[in-house]
């Protein structure tokens, strides 16, 4: 007999079962969903555009993080949302300037969340983990970075509201918590955008 997929399952129970998992999961309010097979995480891997992207923002956010007192991770450092139930979403990076143990498998609070979009992804990155990620008393910005264009949007917390900052062709945006300027030629480095 298998279990239903509508089974929801508790926060310990998801905790536990993710090292072992063959793939990474995501947990939104007691249901558990795999990752699609472009995401970064997911066994499968993701494009090469993705990851160079990635590599790029990672390079251009480590050494200001850690002057700052804070850490980038890159895909697999998952962010624990708990409000409006219990989110734990694996950005594909993210900094954070909280004190974490060596062995920490999730941060409470991330000053600064980066997606880079993909087909499969893109639509839950722009709504549900927009609105969950802001919820985050601790988050300062939220960039998302295209892949099918050169272009990224900012959203920016000021206060208790957010604005946007949008560029695209060329230009740069200056990301809060590090406070340092990236161009879209230092993120789209090495790609054909």
């Amino acid at each position: 007999m298998t279990s239903s997929p509508l089974k929801k399952l508790s926060e310990a129970e998801y905790l536990s079962s993710e090292p072992s998992s063959s793939h990474r999961r995501e947990y939104v309010d007691g249901f558990v969903y795999t990752l699609p097979a472009d995401a970064p995480t997911a066994q499968a891997g993701a494009t090469s555009r993705h990851g160079t992207v990635a590599t790029n923002l990672v390079a251009a956010l480590h050494a200001p993080a850690r002057r700052s007192g804070c850490r980038v991770y890159a895909s697999d450092m998952r962010v624990r949302i708990p409000t409006h139930g219990t989110r734990y979403y694996y950005p594909d990076l993210l900094i954070t300037c909280e004190d974490m143990p060596d062995d920490a498998r999730y941060t409470n609070a991330p000053c600064l969340i980066v997606e880079i979009l993909s087909d499969s992804t893109q639509d839950t990155d722009r709504r549900e983990k927009l609105w969950a990620y802001q919820q985050l008393p601790s988050l300062q910005g939220y960039l998302l970075v295209d892949t099918g264009t050169r272009a990224a949007r900012l959203y920016i917390r000021t206060g208790n509201s957010w604005s946007e900052d949008y560029v695209e062709g060329a230009g740069a945006l200056t990301l809060p918590c590090v406070n340092i300027s990236v161009a879209l030629d230092e993120m789209y480095d090495g790609t054909a955008l």
